[in-house]
Formats: C-alpha cells, structure tokens, sequence
C-alpha cells in the first residue's frame, strides 16, 4: 500500500492492524498502529524513514514499485530505534553506498543497532538538504524521545516530518486526522504523550516553541506512527503545550489491587466519600491487576491526584501495585498529590511503603493514610468513607 500526500510525495510505510503490543510487553496497542516512511521526489529523491524489521521485505518489495532503489538519493534517518530503522539493513544491502543523513547521536545508535558503518552524513540543527526545488531543513529534538530523535522540514510544501513527535499508536486505512474518529485518535495521542514522552516534558515544551519562533507555515504535520495531521495541523501542537505544562484535568483516580476484596472494598468506599465532598470530581477505579496498566498511566497522567492502594504482604505490597508504581516513577509526573491507603493482617506496612514510592515518584502527600486491619467491618468502611471525604474536601478547597 502506498499513497499521494501531496504532488511527488507519498507514504510508503506499513499498516500494523495485528500489533497489540509494543516496546516488548511494555506498551499496549489495543488499535494497532503503522510505521510510517515517506518518499519525496524531486531533482533529487529522498526517503524519509523505514519500517519495523519484521516488514523489511515486503516495505523494499513495494518501494521498488514506487522508484528503481538505485534513483533514491538520500536516505533520512529521523530515529534509529527499530520500528523506524528495521528495514534499512535490507535496503542497504541493495544500495549500500546511499548516504544517511542523521544526527551524531543517530549514528551511534544505528551503528551499536546494525554494526554497520553506512554512508553517514551528521546534521545539526539548521542544516539545509537541497533538493532541488525544495529542501530539507533539519532540527534536532533531543530525546523526544530518544537522544538521536530529530525533525525535517519541507520547504515549499511546508511540511513537518515530526517521527514519534504528535504521532499515536492507531492503525487506520484512512490515514489523515479529519477522516478518523477523533474520540479514538485523542485517546490514542494523550496515551501516547503520558507513557512515552512525559518524562521529556521539559524537553518537548522547550522544543515545540524553539519551532514555532520560527514562524515558518505548517501545512501539515507527518509522524511516523498513526495518522497524518493535516486539517488544522497546529491542534496536536497545541495540545503537546497543555500536556507538557502540568496537564491535569478535575479527576482523581483510585488504583489499588486486592487480595480477599478488603482493599477492594475501602477503594469503593473512599470513592464514595470524595464524591460525597466533590460532585463535580471525576472519580476512577483500576484494579490494575485487571486493567491495562498503559491505560492506567493515562488516567495517572490526567489526574490532579491518585489514591493507590495494595493489602500488606511479607512485609511489602502486591506485585501489581508495585508494578505501576515503577513505571509511575520512571514517568516523573509533577504537582500531583496522592495518598496510600490498604488492608493487613498483622504487619502492616503497606501503606507506609507505597507513600514512600509515592513521595521518591515526585508526588506531593496529602497525608499518611489510611489502613484498616483485616477485612474492614463497618466501621472500617466509614473510616474510609471518612478519608475519602477529607481528601475531596481539601482538593476541592486548592481548586478554588
């Protein structure tokens, strides 16, 4: 499959209609999504990134369908991790002497992935790539997600070729923003930002308006993952600035797991108590040994704070609970509050360990918590009804 973005250009990448997961077993793909390469032809001819490795036949088998191999000219290198860069062994191997452009960090990361010393040529910020009529302009974006990520731009046809930058995990044949659902397309796009490039906040806000002070035209928007933006491309600009700076919308999400439903049941219970204070607080549960934890980080990631709560066991918290809190910590979120809160039997310290994690994840405590000792009677339940109350009321009394 390929088709025509604009005159002389085309998407010649790959539709992953089957992926479910990715990153390993690390990020959930519940839509699939697509490996997006462009070829962009002119007095010289340039592709623009490949597809994941596992498609490398098939994306050279229907590249060659577009253009004899040995017309492409130039070879651009966006980011070098796999599901970018699998298929230039294979491409490579057909025109070897094909020069890469890339950052000097995209050169490392290629060489230490491939072990080949290709026909590099290191950009830097600013560099022109002339292509006749048109040319390429390159801007390095630093660990967006990657050390090696960067961005080109097309003059002329004023297009943005941004890689992991405003791209989803989303397959569709109707490969343009204006033609999707766009309830599933900003589902995709939010979870996106929250479990990849929310620890690089800094970096991306700093980026997107180094990009904008340029006040150069963007008549489109091409990522490499997910659907091209090109009716009111800026949008998804505009949304990475709110999610950059401090996202949080009026929710408070509740995550917990629970042995013999004692946590389970103090999770429902403080619920009810914050919308006893806050009838306007969205309020969530997630029993994250049964939702998808990617998921899970999304509604962390809207939320202006968490309750997570885990019985105590061997002296520690369930492997879930301890799971996520993991990858909350490896995503830095910042000023959001949480509390701890979970059942025990004789020990007890459950609660005391997830606020540490809590507190070293950058989360700002509400207070100590709250357990309640085996499965919580009555008046267990109102403690923490109690809890859950306290903490509405004082969120509600910040927000105003």
């Amino acid at each position: 499959m390929s088709f025509t973005i604009k005159e002389n250009i085309d998407w010649v990448g790959k539709i992953d209609w089957e992926l479910r997961k990715f990153h390993g077993e690390e990020y959930s793909t519940h839509r699939g999504s697509s490996y997006n390469s462009y070829l962009i032809r002119d007095e010289k001819n340039v592709l623009i990134d490949t597809v994941w490795a596992k498609f490398s036949g098939e994306f050279v088998e229907n590249l060659r369908k577009e253009i004899s191999l040995e017309k492409i000219d130039f070879i651009v290198a966006n980011h070098a991790e796999s599901d970018h860069s699998g298929a230039l062994p294979e491409l490579m191997r057909l025109i070897p002497e094909t020069p890469i452009y890339c950052t000097v960090n995209g050169v490392n990361s290629l060489k230490g992935h491939y072990h080949q010393n290709w026909n590099f040529k290191v950009i830097k910020t600013g560099d022109k790539l002339s292509l006749g009529s048109k040319a390429l302009i390159f801007i390095e974006a630093q660990m967006l997600h990657w050390p090696d990520s960067m961005f080109c731009y097309l003059t002329k046809d004023n297009i943005l070729f941004s890689n992991d930058g405003f791209g989803q995990h989303y397959a569709s044949e109707q490969m343009y923003n204006d033609l999707v659902d766009q309830a599933e397309l900003f589902q995709e796009a939010i979870k996106y930002y929250a479990n990849i490039l929310t620890p690089f906040s800094m970096q991306a806000d700093k980026k997107i308006k180094e990009v904008l002070a340029l006040n150069v035209p963007v008549d489109m928007i091409c990522p490499s993952h997910g659907v091209i933006w090109r009716k009111d491309p800026l949008q998804i600009v505009n949304k990475y600035i709110q999610w950059a700076n401090n996202y949080v919308e009026n929710q408070i999400a509740i995550i917990y797991d629970t042995m013999w439903d004692g946590t389970r049941r103090m999770a429902e219970a403080i619920a009810k108590g914050i919308t006893e204070a806050d009838k306007t607080v969205a309020v969530k549960l997630f029993n994250v040994s049964k939702s998808d934890k990617n998921d899970v980080i999304t509604e962390i990631f809207k939320s202006k704070a968490i309750l997570v709560g885990s019985p105590t066991v061997n002296k520690g918290i369930l492997s879930s609970v301890a799971g996520i809190l993991e990858e909350v910590q490896g995503l830095k979120f910042k000023h959001k509050k949480a509390a701890a809160f979970g059942c025990y039997g004789w020990s007890g310290e459950s609660v005391k360990v997830i606020s540490e994690r809590l507190k070293s994840g950058g989360f700002e405590l509400l207070n100590d918590g709250v357990r309640e000792k085996w499965n919580p009677n009555a008046e267990g339940i109102e403690n923490s009804t109690k809890f859950g109350r306290e903490i509405g009321l004082k969120l509600k009394s910040d927000a105003d």
